[in-house]
């Protein structure tokens, strides 16, 4: 069964998506342009549908709840299927919601290929504005303090949503002239080997539509627990900077909770995996970005061996503490030759974050 390509434009702001999704529109021989955006107030999704030659539908859809996990559930995934199965068009270009993780599109693909069976993902396109790309993937703005969330209480940091999706991105498009950081910073963040650009006119359409994306390659990169080398940064670290904080030990609990401000706060981008004394058993997450932090466990290491490791990516002047502060947070020796990395203990002040503390059968 032939697959027609669709590439997926997401970001967390409307001009910059909406360049992108024109450039795509001109530049590719028969493409079909699928647009949703989220009505909170009302409960509703609109979607259009747009080629060379105009608009081809315009519908609203009633929602349950006004969340993009709803919107690609129930119309999202739906629609790219139904355009790419027409074979009226040459490819598809996906303009998601404003916030919407294409990571949820790219995995119901992967996962479950008989729900799409015309759909093959060619490309991820993330798109932002250079003017405010440093306050986006560093800043600690939530989604309902810009007014850009699904629904008003949408309480998730603009940092964290635009930092997972230039990390999961083949291409990111920085819009405008940028004389700072902002391409630095893109590049620390994104996965080796990703196109930048500046101009959406940029953008190598031919490209796109054949095909960059590679799902299992861009899994491991965004997976929580990341093994081996990171390849260097592509960039002189005078203006970016980042820390590959590993060691396979755990954290002291107790430390932790002492020094965790510090460790996940401040203009930064840090995500990784790390195990406790306390829990030695349980793989906990560790992603944060603008000063939030979230972390919380909901697997088990099994048979792999743990490992504590965060990548912090930042441009102030506090990488020097960092590097200090994990530390400090890891077992000592003398903790190491006494009790050793398993501690029996009821309670280790994590359980707001991490729940009750479950010993392994």
């Amino acid at each position: 069964m032939s697959r027609t390509p669709v590439i997926l434009v997401c970001g967390v702001a409307d001009d910059p998506m909406a360049r992108v999704t024109m450039g795509l529109q001109w530049d590719l021989p028969q493409a079909v342009v699928v647009q949703h955006r989220i009505d909170d107030e009302r409960q509703v999704l609109t979607r259009t549908v747009t080629d060379i030659g105009g608009v081809v539908e315009r519908e609203e859809i009633d929602l349950e709840h006004a969340c993009t996990s709803c919107a690609i559930r129930e119309d999202i995934v739906p629609s790219i299927e139904r355009l790419a199965a027409t074979g009226l068009w040459g490819s598809v270009v996906a303009h998601l919601p404003v916030g919407a993780e294409p990571i949820q599109v790219c995995r119901v693909v992967a996962w479950d290929p008989s729900r799409v069976p015309h759909v093959e993902v060619a490309a991820v396109v993330a798109a932002l504005d250079a003017d405010d790309a440093v306050d986006d993937l560093l800043g600690d703005d939530l989604f309902r303090d810009r007014g850009i969330g699904a629904t008003a209480d949408d309480g998730r940091g603009v940092a964290e949503v635009a930092a997972a999706m230039v990390e999961y991105a083949d291409v990111v498009a920085v819009l405008g002239q940028a004389d700072g950081p902002e391409h630095a910073l893109v590049r620390t963040i994104a996965r080796p080997g990703v196109d930048v650009v500046d101009d959406a006119s940029a953008l190598d359409t031919a490209r796109l539509a054949r095909g960059v994306h590679t799902h299992g390659a861009t899994e491991q990169w965004v997976s929580e627990v990341r093994r081996g080398d990171l390849p260097g940064p592509e960039h002189d670290e005078s203006e970016v900077w980042r820390l590959d904080l590993s060691s396979d030990r755990p954290f002291h609990p107790g430390r932790l909770h002492e020094n965790i401000e510090l460790l996940g706060g401040g203009p930064r981008r840090s995500r990784g995996c790390f195990w406790l004394a306390s829990r030695p058993s349980a793989l906990c997450v560790w992603d944060g970005a603008g000063g939030q932090l979230s972390i919380g466990t909901d697997r088990q290491w099994g048979a792999a061996r743990p490992l504590t490791r965060i990548v912090v990516v930042g441009i102030d002047d506090g990488r020097d503490e960092i590097v200090e502060t994990f530390e400090h947070c890891l077992l000592s020796d003398q903790e190491m030759a006494g009790r050793g990395p398993f501690w029996e203990v009821g309670e280790d002040g994590l359980e707001p974050w991490l729940g009750e503390i479950r010993r392994a059968a």
